[in-house]
């Protein structure tokens, strides 16, 4: 009888019954620069509008915190941080895919990919930036976005190409220098080369996005949706002619994902990124920040009820650090949402406006300061701009930040740096098994148990980048690179202490 119940134990944990214990699909959903105090700002400006005390859909998905130092540092940069959930090793700022001694790492994304699953890019950044990077790419440098440009298609990745479907923005990064739109710093055409050379479906049209988001069932990977040469715009300022929002770009992507592996019995992994609310998070930005983390909630939510229909399919969802140093209530318990509830415009595009008008004529100073008021203070929601302030305002390195820090004030915000911070952020999932990251977690320990889930070997990849020699050395720094490099990390560590963080988000 013994026996009988041993036979019986070790046929429960045989593989197959471990497969079908664990979800085929999964989705790692990063919301840039999105610490707790952001959270709750967006919660009460969204009660305000509402005139209850509801939650925000990602308030019931609340598992943890997760830990994010890096390696050279306790406050980490995004390249670190995706390098810590795709690979599963801490690393300093700056690298992508590679640890401290520059050696590539295999992620979740390519072993999912050489184990037969389908994967997919979906960000609201360029496509090139450092957290879609730190999941399917390899380079001691998150800026050497030409060359993570040409291993995303497969051009310079010695896996071959990894990534079957990429939504995001970027296009300057796949243009030759020759191209006045180009970002390179070489004359490669790696838009046409992705096409010519590497079957991609390359498209900025937004009617293409919609034929796939309509139900379209063609199998034309892979396959690139690029419609902004830089990042894709912050969600108020968002046309949806030109650009769909990050919603709809996930949902679109899994509709298609799941078509895909239906009669498969590998399913697919996708990551997505609310890119941008780190960005406002930068440049003290209130309203892109408010109106990005709505939409990530939107996101959230319907991603969760897709997953309702597609039980198959779990989702983790976390930050990779806070940015902004966030607080609400200054000073004395002044804390108003409604301040926020005037602006239809980001201070980055209204200030561009403002600039446009003005940069070419000759203004008195009182004509400057009307039209700062009207093109810019008034359609923030900044009134009663006093003397000192536009004197403030004309005295601003970066006007675009001033005015945020200037409507963040009368709203009852501040922002403590220009940078990330050291706080826990908040793990978030949904789905098969995810109960079991209740609890605070290293950054690198959700990455572990995605790759468990999906019961991949990181080990492998690892070990087949690492064994291409020629590889290994295009990545890393040559001697001057090392120095240029030591000395931009401790330009960002100097600024970090000084309260403002000049590290490319």
């Amino acid at each position: 009888m013994k026996l009988i119940s041993t036979l019986l134990l070790l046929a429960a944990a045989s593989p197959l019954a471990l497969a079908s214990s664990s979800p085929k699909n999964y989705i790692f959903f990063l919301p840039d620069g999105y610490g707790p105090a952001s959270e709750t700002f967006a919660r009460d400006f969204a009660n305000y509008k509402n005139n209850d005390t509801s939650k925000l859909p990602v308030d019931d998905l609340a598992l943890g915190y997760v830990r994010t130092f890096a390696s050279d540092t306790l406050v980490t940069d995004s390249a670190a941080a995706a390098t810590a959930y795709a690979c599963g090793i801490k690393t300093y700022n700056g690298a992508i895919g590679v640890d401290d001694n520059y050696m590539p790492y295999g992620s979740i994304l390519e072993a999912a990919k050489l184990d037969g699953y389908k994967t997919a890019l979906v960000v609201t950044s360029r496509i090139t930036h450092a957290s879609p990077a730190g999941f399917a790419t390899h380079t001691y440098y998150r800026d050497l976005e030409g060359d993570i440009a040409d291993q995303l298609v497969g051009y310079a990745h010695p896996l071959g190409r990894v990534v079957d479907i990429m939504m995001g923005g970027g296009r300057c990064f796949f243009l030759p220098s020759s191209d006045s739109d180009s970002c390179r710093d070489d004359d490669l055409n790696l838009w046409e080369l992705a096409q010519t050379d590497y079957n991609w479906t390359m498209t900025t049209a937004r009617e293409s996005f919609d034929e796939l988001r309509n139900g379209f069932s063609g199998d034309n990977l892979p396959f690139a949706f690029i419609p902004t040469l830089d990042h894709m715009a912050y969600e108020i300022d968002r046309d949806p002619i030109e650009e769909p929002s990050l919603t709809e770009m996930a949902i679109t992507a899994l509709n298609w994902l799941d078509r895909l592996t239906t009669n498969s019995t590998k399913g697919f992994f996708l990551f997505l990124e609310a890119s941008r609310i780190d960005h406002a998070g930068h440049v003290h930005d209130p309203v892109g920040h408010l109106h990005d983390i709505l939409e990530y909630n939107r996101a959230m939510e319907a991603v969760k009820q897709w997953i309702d229909e597609h039980p198959d399919t779990s989702l983790v969802s976390a930050a990779d650090h806070e940015c902004g140093g966030l607080t609400l209530g200054v000073p004395d318990y002044a804390w108003y949402p409604e301040i926020l509830d005037v602006a239809s415009s980001t201070p980055t595009v209204l200030v561009e406006k403002y600039e446009a008008v003005t940069e070419s004529k000759n203004f008195t100073q009182g004509q400057l300061e009307e039209l700062l008021d009207d093109i810019v203070f008034k359609p923030l929601g900044i009134f009663n701009v006093t003397d000192d302030e536009f004197d403030a305002a004309y005295a601003a390195d970066d006007l675009a930040i001033y005015a945020g820090e200037l409507l963040s004030a009368r709203a009852g915000i501040n922002w403590s740096t220009l940078g990330h911070t050291a706080v826990d952020i908040t793990l978030f999932g949904y789905g098969k098994n995810t109960e079991k990251l209740v609890g605070n977690y290293e950054n690198t320990e959700v990455g572990h148990f995605v790759t468990n889930q999906l019961g991949l070997n990181l080990k492998n990849v690892t070990a087949l980048l690492q064994a291409n020699e020629t590889f290994v050395k295009a990545i890393g720094p040559d001697a001057e690179s090392k120095k240029l490099l030591k000395r931009r990390l401790q330009e960002d560590h100097e600024s970090m202490h000084a309260g403002v963080h000049k590290h490319k988000h």
